[in-house]
């Protein structure tokens, strides 16, 4: 990872770069605390909260059932993540005597494993195909642990990263970023989902109930930034199941919300203590300034 005095953000760009690219395996470089400097000194950290940031004031406002346009590149990431679901069906839980972590995600996994080159290859413009290897780390990574068989918002990351690759070199453009939030992460977190219900995933680095979310964390951004300006739905709302149920459709933030209903029992301000919190902040722009102050120091 290369370290560099002064950095630009990064976003989907309009023109892929036309200097020759050599491409390279990725491999983990953060062991140590000490290492998390090296990191935020980075041109990949500037890249990726570059990337994390533009979607996030592209989102602004917007409806998850606005008009926008879908690509061919969306659709292609469409299909993919319509594989890896189509896989969960095809790989049913095992019997156990352990009631989490199914020993069959290991099966779903082994499969991406073995098909991800392949997947990343068909997304990408011909052109770019030296690519896939190096972009393909991003999304095997960004599924779960195979060993542990659990999922947290390091492997979120990991999917955000891949689609900051696919923006890098070109394959995603500046007109994809409504499609990118609203299609594509959008579909794989309802992949995740089926994962965690399916194989009983643990949470990853989870911190309970001081944690903001067992497994998410940029719907709560983006979604965040959905309500920014909302002329009736503020922050005290989302804690309200009506509101959720009559608007999840159309905002991230309260479909991921839902999702916690359904896996979690008793008291809101119990199981999602951070998520409460969060209730009690006075507008959506300021959850939204604060959500990314604690994505950064997380």
């Amino acid at each position: 990872m290369a370290e560099t005095g002064e950095q630009s953000a990064s976003s989907p760009e309009d023109e892929a770069p036309e200097a020759a690219t050599t491409y390279i395996i990725p491999k983990k470089e953060i062991s140590m605390v000490p290492d998390m400097g090296k990191w935020k000194r980075s041109q990949a950290y500037a890249d990726y909260m570059g990337f994390i940031l533009t979607l996030n004031e592209g989102v602004k406002g917007k409806k998850l059932t606005s008009d926008y346009d879908v690509s061919e590149t969306v659709e292609k990431l469409l299909d993919l993540l319509g594989t890896l679901d189509q896989w969960i069906n095809e790989t049913p839980p095992v019997d156990q005597p352990s009631r989490f972590g199914n020993k069959a995600y290991r099966t779903w996994f082994s499969k991406l494993e073995q098909e991800a080159e392949a997947l990343v290859s068909a997304v990408l413009p011909a052109e770019k195909a030296a690519a896939a290897p190096e972009i393909a780390v991003y999304l095997k990574e960004s599924v779960g642990n195979p060993t542990r068989i659990d999922y947290g918002t390091g492997h979120e990351a990991a999917f955000a990263a891949f689609l900051c690759c696919l923006c890098k070199v070109g394959a995603l453009r500046i007109s994809d970023q409504l499609a990118i939030v609203f299609k594509v992460f959008n579909r794989y977190l309802q992949v995740m989902r089926k994962l965690q219900r399916t194989y009983r995933m643990e949470p990853a680095g989870s911190q309970g109930v001081w944690g903001l979310d067992d497994f998410q964390f940029l719907p709560f951004i983006w979604g965040s930034s959905q309500f920014i300006d909302h002329p009736t739905l503020e922050p005290r709302h989302f804690i309200d199941e009506r509101v959720v149920n009559e608007h999840h459709q159309d905002y991230i933030f309260l479909d991921s919300i839902r999702f916690i209903n359904e896996m979690k029992t008793g008291p809101f301000a119990e199981h999602s203590n951070q998520l409460w919190n969060i209730s009690a902040v006075p507008s959506w722009s300021k959850v939204n300034q604060g959500l990314i102050r604690m994505y950064k120091a997380e």
